[in-house]
């Protein structure tokens, strides 16, 4: 079975993969919380990590089942095929939302060019470019994953 990226109405992210579970999809909705402010107040709610969009897990002839429950859009297509997410790419945003907010690290003398191996946080054994050292902060590439990651000194 392959992941799969689905498209959505805006806000139904969380709806439509209720729904899509209960008809019997799997589906991936990441969940990240935030804080919102009112004007009398500020509450922390739970809000989709990518706007308008699910992961469903089914198999390529069941692709069409999604399109059952309303306000499925389409699928994410890339190259002219739906796009397929790998399991790998899905457990490292499972891992990097259920990491802690902090982390202890160890800085060496690192510089620019450098190549490391993370050892801790959501991204770790993953190898790391250094991009930039300034003084409040390091820019590392994550090119494994296709990403820029900055780290500020008064995180550490």
């Amino acid at each position: 079975m392959n992941w799969y990226v689905v498209y959505t109405k805006p806000k139904w992210e969380k709806k439509i993969a209720d729904r899509l579970n209960a008809i019997g999809v799997h589906t991936y909705c990441p969940m990240i919380i935030r804080e919102r402010q009112w004007s009398d107040r500020k509450k922390k709610i739970s809000v989709p990590l990518f706007n308008s969009y699910i992961f469903v897990e089914l198999e390529d002839k069941e692709r069409n089942r999604v399109f059952e429950v309303p306000g499925v859009v389409r699928y994410l297509f890339w190259l002219g095929k739906p796009a397929i997410v790998k399991n790998f790419e899905i457990e490292a945003i499972q891992n990097w939302l259920s990491a802690p907010e902090t982390y202890n690290l160890e800085l060496d003398d690192w510089k620019k060019g450098d190549t490391i191996v993370l050892e801790s946080g959501p991204f770790v054994n993953h190898s790391a470019i250094i991009k930039e050292v300034k003084q409040n902060h390091y820019l590392l590439i994550l090119e494994s994953l296709g990403c820029v990651l900055r780290i500020t000194k008064n995180e550490l």
